[in-house]
């Protein structure tokens, strides 16, 4: 029935006889697997705009920092201020749940910048005292030189990693910054090392105005003692970073006689957490994507299945001679539903090719911008496969009630038809 060329043209011949009819079904189809394909590339285009600020952060790591108490406990006063301390970090390192315990520096404070100069050139910058381990917590690009060293840490070297923006500003064009001294608060550090601004949005461009120093000569260089301004944590493998967090914040309680129960005493951000809720909200949004999607598509399918008793009806006659010279019912059946599937068929495939073209060329001509919250549409070809798959299933079940509708004719009613 597939290889009989007189049954391919019976069905062409269908077809065009009621081209408006068939063009507006056809296009109901269409309609649908374009606008299931446009939504499942663009809820795919805002999962990865979103997605890219966690790129570069290990997602089972945390970060915590002091703020003030807020409840009363073991005879001292709310909001009673502290800091984290160099010791905080050892008694962190005795968790075995916790693989990576950074702890960290800003001059400052957070989001502070200081002038640095270089000569006759000055400009503001954020200045960081950084341990070498937090690379396995967050991504550093080098672009020149070396990164922070153990012994950098040990020796209490007077070094410095910079940004590019750090390297145009104070750096002559062309001039090799490796080597050359820049002062920091009246003290000199030498430039080993130079990175480009990694990951996107806020951290790229922190990154590419920053200087990092060893933590150690940090603490000397402008007398922080042992005082810590935030730890970079990650968990150990197979370790949820959420209970890690949990273990980490019980021992910071009970060394600086915080309340268990007091939660604004410590800051803290868990990138497990927020990179869960994210993925779970994208989830949410491509289940409702295919939600709509499918009930635009059987919207179609179910425009094609009452074209198609419509069809039956006029053909009444013909399906009526066909039966008294001894069409087989299969044959009747074959007939009705290969047209269904025909049509679907075509009408999908043409909305999935446009589609995926659309996706294609937005791809193409949007300009990527690291602050973009839309970047990169697409559906995978697996996906885009299935969903046609799925529309010419249905496009089979489309045909099957028209087709029982002909099998329920009676040859000698056909042939009273007018």
């Amino acid at each position: 029935m597939i290889f009989d060329l007189d049954n391919w043209q019976e069905i062409g011949a269908a077809m065009r006889k009621n081209k408006l009819r068939t063009g507006l079904t056809a296009f109901g189809v269409f309609w649908g697997i374009f606008m299931l394909v446009i939504m499942l590339g663009s809820g795919n285009g805002l999962r990865n705009g979103v997605l890219q600020e966690f790129n570069g952060s290990a997602t089972n790591s945390f970060f915590m920092w002091a703020q003030s108490t807020s409840k009363p406990y073991k005879g001292l006063q709310p909001n009673r201020q502290y800091n984290f301390t160099v010791e905080d970090a050892e008694a962190l390192k005795g968790i075995s749940d916790l693989k990576i315990v950074a702890p960290m520096n800003q001059l400052g404070g957070y989001q502070s910048e200081n002038n640095v100069i270089r000569g006759l050139k000055t400009a503001a910058f954020g200045v960081y005292g950084i341990h070498p381990e937090v690379v396995h917590i967050q991504q550093f690009k080098l672009t020149s030189g070396r990164f922070i060293n153990g012994m950098d840490i040990k020796d209490r070297r007077k070094v410095a990693v910079v940004g590019e923006l750090v390297v145009e500003k104070l750096f002559a064009p062309g001039e090799d910054p490796i080597g050359g001294y820049i002062k920091v608060n009246g003290v000199n550090f030498m430039v080993t090392g130079t990175i480009k601004g990694s990951g996107h949005g806020h951290d790229a461009r922190e990154q590419a105005g920053a200087i990092y120093v060893p933590f150690t000569a940090f603490g000397q260089a402008f007398n922080m003692g042992n005082k810590v301004g935030w730890f970079s944590v990650m968990a150990a493998d197979g370790v949820s970073a959420l209970e890690a967090e949990k273990k980490a914040m019980a021992v910071i309680k009970e060394r600086h006689k915080i309340a268990p129960d007091d939660m604004r005493a410590i800051g803290h951000w868990n990138m497990e957490e927020q990179f869960s809720k994210m993925s779970g909200l994208f989830s949410g949004i491509e289940l409702l994507v295919w939600f709509v999607g499918i009930g635009t598509l059987m919207a179609g399918i179910i425009g094609v299945s009452n074209i198609m008793l419509i069809v039956v009806k006029e053909r009444t006659r013909e399906i009526g001679v066909r039966r008294a010279i001894g069409a087989t019912p299969a044959a009747i059946v074959s007939q009705l539903i290969m047209e269904s599937v025909t049509l679907t068929a075509v009408a999908g495939y043409t909305g999935l090719v446009i589609g995926i073209g659309l996706l294609e060329l937005t791809n193409k001509y949007m300009p990527v911008d690291s602050d973009s919250m839309f970047m990169h549409p697409g559906v995978d070809l697996s996906v885009a496969l299935k969903a046609l798959a799925v529309l010419i299933f249905s496009g089979l079940l489309a045909g099957l009630i028209p087709a029982r509708r002909a099998l329920e004719i009676s040859p000698v009613e056909a042939l009273r038809t007018e």
